[in-house]
C-alpha cells in the first residue's frame, strides 16, 4: 500500500522494471499470456528494462532463450545480477573465486580469478561440493569478503521448486560468522543500477515481478511502485 504523500510525490510513468523467471518464462516455456500482456506494454509510451537474479547462464544465453520462446526483448534491454557482480568486482579491484556455473562464465571475461581476494557466489549446483565450499570458507577466514549474487531461497523449475543460491551463502555466513554483501535483488542499489541505465528515477518507475520479497519489496524499498 502507497501513503497519500508518497503517491503525492510520484511523477508520471516512465519505466517498467519486468521480472524474467518466474514473470515470462519458467526454463524453456512461456509463462501464459506473458508474450501477449509484454506486446501490450510495448504500445505504452514507457521504456521497459529486463531485470533477473538468473545466474545460471550468461546474459547472451539467457537473450537467446528468451527469443527462442519469441519475446520481443533485445539483449541490451536485459539486466542481470551478474552484470551487477562484475561491475562490483571492477570497481572494487576484485579478484573472486567464482562459485556460478560454467554458462554463467562468459559475463566474467577478463576478470582476473589468480588469487583470490573475496568469495562471490551464484547459483552453482555443479560447484556447491564440500571441496569447493571448504575452499571457499578457508577464503572468508583468511580475510576474502563473501559476495552473494543473490540469496534467493528457492526458484521455479518446470518439476517444482529448486534450492537457490541463498541456503549456501547462509551456510558459509555461519560457519564464517560473516555478514555477505549482497548485490542482485532485493538490494536497492541492484534496482537504481538498473534504472540509471534508461535514465530513469525510482519515482518514475513500476516493477513487475512473482517474488514478494526480492521483486515487489526491493523495489518498493528502492522508492519504486510494484505488482
Amino acid at each position: 500500500q502507497v501513503s497519500r504523500g508518497k503517491m503525492a510525490a510520484r511523477r508520471a510513468l516512465k519505466a517498467v522494471l519486468i521480472d524474467l523467471s518466474g514473470t515470462l518464462h519458467i526454463e524453456d516455456s512461456a509463462v501464459p499470456g506473458a508474450q501477449e500482456a509484454l506486446k501490450r506494454l510495448r504500445d505504452a509510451p514507457v521504456a521497459l528494462k529486463f531485470v533477473t537474479n538468473t545466474t545460471k547462464e550468461c546474459k547472451a544465453a539467457l537473450f537467446e532463450r528468451l527469443k527462442k520462446l519469441e519475446f520481443d526483448i533485445s539483449e541490451a534491454e536485459i539486466f542481470t545480477s551478474l552484470t551487477a557482480a562484475r561491475n562490483v568486482l571492477e570497481q572494487k579491484h576484485i579478484r573472486p573465486l567464482l562459485l556460478v556455473e560454467d554458462s554463467a562464465l562468459k559475463d566474467f571475461k577478463g576478470i582476473d580469478t589468480n588469487d583470490p581476494t573475496a568469495v562471490v557466489v551464484g547459483l552453482a549446483p555443479e560447484q556447491f561440493n564440500y571441496k569447493t565450499l571448504n575452499k571457499a570458507f578457508r577464503l572468508i577466514l583468511d580475510g576474502a569478503p563473501l559476495i552473494a549474487i543473490h540469496k534467493a531461497r528457492y526458484y521455479q523449475k518446470k518439476d517444482g521448486l529448486s534450492l537457490g543460491p541463498g541456503p549456501f551463502v547462509t551456510a558459509l555466513e555461519y560457519a564464517t560468522d560473516t555478514q555477505a554483501t549482497v548485490v542482485g535483488k532485493p538490494e536497492k542499489t541492484f534496482f537504481l543500477e538498473a534504472l540509471k541505465s534508461i535514465g530513469c528515477d525510482p519515482e518514475e518507475a513500476l516493477m513487475i515481478g512473482d517474488d514478494a520479497r526480492d521483486d515487489i519489496g526491493g523495489a518498493q524499498n528502492a522508492g519504486m511502485l510494484g505488482i
